[in-house]
């Protein structure tokens, strides 16, 4: 499943890149992306294990970023 989310308050290009890559190592992520300018987020991740997958997703973001939050 393949997924497309707006984030709210992300500061820098460099705290995207950074969750990009911390997403992408979550197990059961096929793929992600995180644009700054653009100020959204792409996951691919297996369909049964979505929301869990989402809840860590949420975690690993807010550790590189505190404000920044992922709208659904």
């Amino acid at each position: 499943m393949k997924k497309k989310f707006k984030l709210e308050d992300l500061d820098c290009a460099n705290c995207a890149a950074k969750m990009e890559e911390a997403i992408k190592k979550i197990d059961g992520v096929s793929d992600a992306s995180v644009s700054f300018l653009a100020q959204k987020m792409t996951i691919e991740a297996a369909d049964d294990k979505f929301d869990a997958i989402m809840e860590e997703v949420k975690s690993v973001c807010a550790k590189v970023e505190p404000d920044c939050k992922i709208l659904m």
